[in-house]
């Protein structure tokens, strides 16, 4: 087990609701819809708009459950990455994510992640983090 997946079985509710908000606030400055959202975390039982706001207000923080945290495991290294790339301009990584790119058959990173699922997070976490996977 890594690092950062042990990070996030064991973190307190306040970590986990601050990470919740930083990620949906991220996944909604690369332009996703609820929808999107959902699917792409992979919420379990009926995750909808109300329930989003309610973790974006940090009422509520993401479940704590396999699928979700090994989509959030991606999606913080991804985040992660991006931060690296581009130190001195936070909105590049957005703009980059909505970007057409050749390694993705000239589709949007963003659209990777959304329409490929956990293969999706993974080819744009390898893409951007050399030390991933070094066969991907």
């Amino acid at each position: 087990m890594n690092i950062q997946r042990q990070y996030l079985e064991q973190q307190t509710e306040q970590e986990r609701s601050e990470i919740t908000r930083h990620v949906l606030m991220i996944l909604d400055s690369w332009g996703l819809d609820s929808k999107q959202i959902i699917a792409l975390l992979d919420l379990p039982g009926k995750a909808n708009v109300r329930t989003l706001n309610r973790y974006r207000q940090g009422v509520a923080e993401l479940p704590r459950c396999e699928q979700v945290n090994n989509r959030l495991e991606h999606l913080l290294a991804i985040i992660e990455a991006l931060r690296t790339t581009f130190p001195r301009n936070i909105q590049m990584g957005s703009h980059w994510m909505n970007k057409p790119l050749r390694r993705f058959s000239r589709r949007k990173p963003v659209s990777v992640l959304v329409d490929d699922g956990m293969p999706g997070l993974m080819a744009v976490r390898a893409h951007l983090d050399c030390t991933y996977s070094w066969d991907y």
